[in-house]
């Protein structure tokens, strides 16, 4: 009786319980959203740690000249050289980093050729231009795919191959089409005055259009598949609800398809557009980074001959990626996505 006396009843903690059941207790208090993000905690630190060290390793290379043989700090020089115009010198060819509008007259924003050498403008007009009719392309066949026909696992597979395809192998496609002796394509779209009727891949204009088309017809499944997920996590009932109430298939779309999909929509463009900024693979195996220079071509194109002026490129291709990034992120945020 003594010692069941004894047993009974709830165990007080004592000072000696340890940090451990502290931590434990301080867990059960947490709410939902704070036990979420305690569990992301490891992976957070993961790629915090995977990301920000060949960032700062980056940066650190740039302040140097001569990293490889004689390394000479010279601050923030080869930043001063890139955006002064300097270090397009030691360009590939005819590179720039900004735009040279030198010889542009008194329209030097309709200057093509001064824009179509510099790598920064490239690449942005890129990143625009592929990003906008992915989204719109894909958009549409996400649509389609969403409905219930016969067939759509086969038209599901038939949108997905393009993307399946490696991008070396991309680039063979669109190269042989245009080529000057094995070429098929430049006859057509020269006649409507698309490309350049001679020398096409070695023509600044003909070869980003080709380029962007070759992006558009890959990529377009990667937005189409995003878009599509997004489209099926919609509650069915509200189309249902908003047939009884006599709603179109405009308004349907306009007010319930699109604003549930924006955010689906939003994070499939922010993917497109971090993977777009860092071309380089396509240009290289369609025609070459001197007709077609990216931001990734410059680094890639100056990395053996000045390390530090290639690690200040690819610090300012990072942070023009971050800022992007972010300026996505906080405009969703401020929507309430």
């Amino acid at each position: 009786m003594g010692t069941e006396e004894r047993t009974a009843g709830p165990v007080r903690e004592t000072n000696r319980s340890g940090p451990l059941v502290a931590f434990t207790r301080w867990m059960e208090n947490l709410g939902e959203t704070g036990f979420a993000y305690l569990l992301l905690t490891p992976v957070f630190l993961l790629l915090t740690a995977i990301a920000l060290y060949p960032l700062l390793r980056t940066f650190e290379l740039s302040l140097y000249q001569n990293v490889l043989s004689d390394p000479e700090f010279v601050g923030f020089q080869n930043y001063v050289a890139l955006f002064t115009g300097e270090a397009d010198a030691r360009m590939p060819g005819t590179t720039t980093f900004l735009p040279d509008v030198s010889t542009s007259g008194s329209f030097p924003f309709v200057h093509v050729d001064g824009w179509l050498r510099s790598a920064l403008a490239v690449t942005l007009l890129f990143t625009i231009v592929s990003v906008f009719f992915e989204t719109i392309i894909g958009f549409g066949q996400a649509l389609v795919l969403d409905q219930d026909f016969r067939g759509r696992r086969w038209v599901r597979a038939a949108i997905i191959i393009p993307w399946a395809i490696p991008i070396v192998i991309q680039g063979m496609i669109f190269y042989l089409m245009f080529h000057p002796s094995t070429g098929f394509m430049t006859e057509y779209l020269a006649n409507w005055g698309l490309v350049a009727e001679n020398n096409t891949l070695n023509d600044p204009a003909s070869s980003l259009l080709i380029v962007i088309v070759a992006d558009i017809w890959k990529t377009t499944a990667f937005m189409a598949l995003l878009i599509l997920a997004g489209l099926q996590s919609i509650d069915r009932s509200l189309y249902d609800v908003a047939k009884v109430a006599g709603a179109s298939k405009w308004q349907q779309f306009k007010l319930i398809t699109f604003p549930l999909v924006l955010p689906a929509l939003g994070i499939a463009v922010l993917f497109r557009m971090l993977d777009a900024m860092r071309v380089y693979g396509l240009i290289d195996s369609v025609s070459n980074c001197t007709t077609v220079p990216s931001l990734s071509c410059m680094v890639v194109e100056s990395f053996n001959t000045n390390r530090g002026l290639a690690s200040a490129i690819a610090f300012v291709t990072a942070l023009i990626i971050g800022i992007t990034a972010m300026g996505v992120v906080y405009q969703q945020y401020k929507e309430g996505f």
